[in-house]
């Protein structure tokens, strides 16, 4: 558990396809993914309006990204809080792979949530 800017407890968890973010025990975000070989491909990140400005997509994406490196995948940025996410922690470039043609044909694929 983290604290958002506020100082609220802020937990993430990870569900079939999405990290769900929740402050004080409400779902107030999520970033979606989908599982393409060794690759998470994060695709969608949002924060409910009323929560934003207090820090947490960052938490959201960040424990997303170090899930991804333990379960031993890449990362792909889709969603572009994650690009904002990645810029600022180099930590992560040794697993990040870029967003390919193929990449973005193939996630039209998916089912959405």
């Amino acid at each position: 558990m983290t604290a958002d800017k506020t100082g609220a407890e802020a937990t993430v968890t990870a569900g079939e396809g999405r990290y769900a973010i929740a402050v004080e025990g409400k779902t107030v975000g999520l970033a979606d993914f989908a599982d393409r070989g060794d690759q998470r491909v994060f695709h969608h990140t949002e924060i409910e309006p009323a929560y934003g400005g207090r820090g947490l997509a960052t938490i959201l994406v960040e424990e997303a990204l170090n899930a991804a490196r333990d379960e031993g995948k890449r990362v792909v940025p889709v969603c572009s809080m994650v690009v904002t996410v990645l810029k600022k922690h180099p930590e992560f470039d040794d697993i990040t792979d870029r967003v390919t043609g193929d990449i973005e044909r193939w996630l039209q694929t998916q089912p959405t949530s």
